[in-house]
């Protein structure tokens, strides 16, 4: 077959099962794992050169919904005639279940079934250790500063900070991305604050100018020195990587 994968989570979600081999093309965003480095590349996420795809063949497009603006891809998918399926998981089960459902797609269903029960156990392990936390931490999460953008109820870092044994600052607002403002930030006061701008590389994020916010000096997370800069490419994609984020945000807060 010959797979082209239009967003990152889903070239990891391929990644997982082995079968980097059937990508024939990637988006510009893709970065995991190294193999798919010398692949032709299409376009940023948003902005799909949908020509170029159809110039490499696909038998099968991953497309995806994950990010608000992918709508014109499918649209641009359909004028073109090529054939694809979407992806669009916002919580660990339906990740798990997008594991089986391109293990079908790719032809290999055994093998699908096979790596979203690894997926599910390991996160089954990581439940139960949670259970004999003492102490539940609150977790700000910062997708973005200005506008201010933090993960809901509705999203897979709500779960990913419950099985590292923490929670959600904002897990009672029932949406997937909520956007907020620096005052109700600090009025839920967390006790750690996690740095994930979407789409900007750990080196290019500014802790120092988070801690100058008005009032922020105060909060328990800066005064503690629990401000992170976390890598986005681990807590910011739906794919089982979310769970190589989890193993170091334990780490992190258990220390």
């Amino acid at each position: 077959m010959r797979i082209v994968s239009i967003c990152p989570s889903n070239t990891e979600i391929v990644a997982y099962l082995g079968k980097t081999e059937l990508l024939v093309g990637v988006d510009n965003f893709s970065d995991w794992p190294k193999e798919v480095n010398h692949l032709p590349r299409v376009g940023p996420d948003l902005s799909i050169d949908m020509e170029k795809v159809a110039s490499l063949q696909p038998d099968l497009v991953l497309a995806s919904l994950s990010v608000p603006g992918m709508e014109k891809n499918i649209k641009e998918l359909d004028d073109h005639g090529l054939p694809y399926i979407i992806l669009n998981p916002n919580s660990l089960d339906e990740i798990e279940s997008d594991i089986r459902k391109v293990g079908e797609v790719l032809q290999c269903p055994e093998l699908g079934v096979q790596r979203a029960q690894v997926f599910h156990e390991e996160i089954d392990n990581f439940r139960q250790k949670a259970k004999n936390r003492k102490h539940t931490p609150t977790l700000y999460w910062e997708w973005w500063p200005k506008p201010v953008f933090t993960p809901g109820g509705v999203n897979w870092l709500t779960e990913i900070s419950r099985l590292a044994g923490a929670e959600n600052s904002f897990s009672d607002k029932e949406v997937a991305s909520f956007q907020t403002d620096w005052e109700a930030v600090k009025e839920r006061n967390p006790d750690h604050i996690c740095m994930v701008w979407v789409g900007v590389k750990e080196e290019k994020m500014r802790p120092e100018l988070v801690i100058k916010r008005p009032g922020w000096e105060q909060l328990k997370a800066i005064k503690s020195g629990n401000i992170h800069v976390l890598e986005e490419s681990l807590y910011c994609r739906p794919s089982p990587r979310l769970l190589e984020g989890l193993r170091k945000l334990e780490k992190i807060i258990t220390e």
